[in-house]
């Protein structure tokens, strides 16, 4: 088998020149490179949310789970807790993870769950047409914004750092090679692992010529030191004119949220549990 079995028959409906092509190809890739290395693909689950990212899970020939808008963290927690041998990936936009899905993504590095989070952050709410995000900058003009917001954008990464997230890292949808270095070492980290990837909406924000004019690729930097990572984080904030780096910032080893919980199933007989379930209510 190869890459291209992890095709589906659904037909792709995301706009030409899309970022989130990038993203596609490169997890493809990764998920290709995993099995080739003996890891089971019937092992992984990909969660998704609601927006255009969301139908990457449509596009991928591997277990996976649509959620509903905010929602894509405590889903997947819920299926590394269920069993632990899951690889779980999940994949927001910047509005389902950094708006209303924020507290559950707060608590995810907290907690140092085993899951990837991959953001597309295209900074704008494209689905809907326009809209402005956490991530969009200031004076962003759209379709709830035509006089331009008011208010400055947030730094994901520096807020997932001070969560206590033990791996942190962006990305650029252009530039798959950089993409799938990052995506791999993500997936193999132990613990909670987040990827903010600038992932341009040609149609409603169209960043192309800004990221390649500021983007750069992190080199000798130590992952390892919290202060450089943070550092590094805050060179840029999403507003103003900065150097983009790209690659991983922070990563850590540490004990992860879901290692008590895994005898906990054993413990219980299931199906003695489901029929008793059943009996009562049917």
């Amino acid at each position: 088998m190869s890459q291209n079995d992890l095709g589906t028959y659904a037909v792709n409906t995301w706009c030409p020149g899309c970022g989130n092509f990038a993203i596609l190809n490169a997890v493809k890739a990764i998920l290709d490179e995993l099995r080739n290395e003996g890891f089971p693909l019937e092992k992984v689950v990909l969660v998704s949310g609601i927006g255009c990212h969301a139908k990457i899970v449509d596009y991928i020939n591997v277990n996976s789970f649509y959620s509903i808008h905010g929602r894509v963290v405590p889903v997947a927690i819920g299926i590394k807790l269920a069993n632990p041998d899951l690889k779980v990936i999940g994949f927001a936009g910047d509005g389902d993870a950094y708006g209303e899905g924020l507290e559950h993504l707060i608590f995810a590095a907290k907690r140092n769950i085993d899951i990837t989070m991959i953001i597309h952050n295209n900074r704008v709410y494209g689905l809907t047409t326009g809209q402005y995000t956490p991530t969009s900058p200031l004076g962003f003009r759209g379709r709830s914004t035509p006089f331009g917001t008011r208010e400055l954008p947030i730094n994901p990464l520096e807020l997932m750092l001070s969560s206590g997230a033990t791996f942190l890292a962006r990305g650029y949808s252009h530039g798959i090679e950089l993409l799938k270095g990052i995506f791999k070492e993500a997936l193999a980290h132990k613990g909670f692992s987040l990827v903010d990837v600038l992932q341009v909406c040609v149609t409603f924000y169209n960043m192309y010529q800004y990221y390649t004019r500021h983007a750069y690729e992190l080199k000798d930097h130590d992952p390892r030191n919290y202060d450089g990572a943070l550092q590094k984080i805050r060179e840029w904030d999403y507003n103003k004119e900065a150097p983009i780096a790209l690659g991983t910032f922070y990563k850590k080893e540490a004990a992860t949220f879901e290692e008590p919980f895994r005898d906990y199933g054993a413990q219980v007989d299931r199906g003695s549990k489901i029929r008793q379930l059943l009996e009562k209510n049917i």
